[in-house]
């Protein structure tokens, strides 16, 4: 079983990135491998994996930038949200 929340380290380190997702989900997952492969920087939560309050301050702090509350949602530096699996976004998003 994945972590709960983390972060990790990488050379592309410019932006902040944020990562929430499903441990459960296909297209978290493959989020989640993109920024690895290109050595992204990211801080990193799985939702489901949180309890009580913990899973309700992760969703009001997602649900901000992605009022839907769906999964994966990425946030960089605070301002730009992309939702879904969308590799062409997040590259062209984080200069890569």
């Amino acid at each position: 079983m994945p972590e709960k929340r983390g972060k990790v380290a990488g050379t592309h380190n410019t932006r902040r990135v944020m990562f929430y997702g499903l441990s459960t989900c296909v297209w978290c997952k493959r989020t989640r491998e993109l920024l690895e492969e290109h050595d992204v920087a990211f801080e990193f939560v799985y939702v489901d994996l949180l309890e009580d309050e913990e899973k309700e301050a992760a969703k009001a702090q997602m649900c901000h930038f992605n009022p839907k509350e769906s999964f994966p949602t990425i946030v960089i530096d605070g301002e730009r949200c992309i939702v879904g699996f969308k590799p062409d976004e997040i590259k062209k998003a984080l200069d890569l």
